[in-house]
């Protein structure tokens, strides 16, 4: 006759868990390892477990989130991608402090609601939203962030809504980087159908 395991038990099985995921998990990543929804609230209810936002929680004793805007915005929207001003941010080619988490999303898909953080979602098509990607993994969380070449042809893009001058200190700042990729951003421009607008910039500055 098999005995059920104790509460006690199933908090040290689903500690054991959760560590082995770097201390942060989603409820549907915690159901799918055995983990049953009371556990996570008796962890949560006795501080062991806090609730970063709805269904992502993260163990109290870990290390505090280096980036945890990114990371919740990457754990509750997967499909998105980091775009603009915050991957501007991210690879330091701005002097603009992010309001709310820029991500790419196709068209058609369904915007998700967040408690914290802010987001601001831009639609991509599915070519621009295919390529271009990084995958940086941040408190145990992959986070996809689009790469600085990218980002800059997709600034040209969206220049209307960023402002020329976030744009053109954006190509000031790549211009100090250590490793310039023209090729890329020229090929990046024809996905995003500006390449007669930035060759005349690149041109002037690279």
């Amino acid at each position: 006759m098999l005995i059920a395991p104790t509460q006690d038990t199933a908090m040290t099985r689903a500690i054991a868990i959760i560590r082995e995921t770097g201390g942060v998990i989603r409820t549907s990543e915690a159901l799918k390892a055995g983990i049953h929804p009371r556990t996570l609230y008796a962890l949560r209810d006795k501080n062991i477990l806090e609730r970063i936002s709805r269904g992502f929680y993260r163990l109290t004793d870990g290390p505090p989130l280096s980036n945890p805007d990114l990371v919740t915005v990457a754990a509750k929207v997967p499909q998105g991608v980091v775009c603009l001003i915050s991957a501007l941010a991210f690879h330091e080619m701005t002097t603009q402090i992010p309001h709310s988490i820029s991500i790419a999303l196709a068209p058609g898909r369904k915007v998700p609601r967040l408690d914290y953080p802010a987001i601001s979602v831009y639609r991509f098509s599915k070519a621009s939203l295919a390529v271009g990607i990084e995958h940086h993994m941040i408190d145990s969380v992959v986070v996809k962030v689009f790469s600085p070449e990218k980002t800059l042809a997709d600034c040209f893009k969206f220049r209307n809504k960023l402002g020329m001058d976030v744009v053109l200190e954006a190509l000031k700042l790549y211009r100090t980087r250590e490793r310039l990729i023209i090729a890329e951003l020229l090929e990046y421009a024809r996905v995003c159908r500006v390449e007669r607008v930035m060759k005349p910039y690149l041109e002037a500055t690279i």
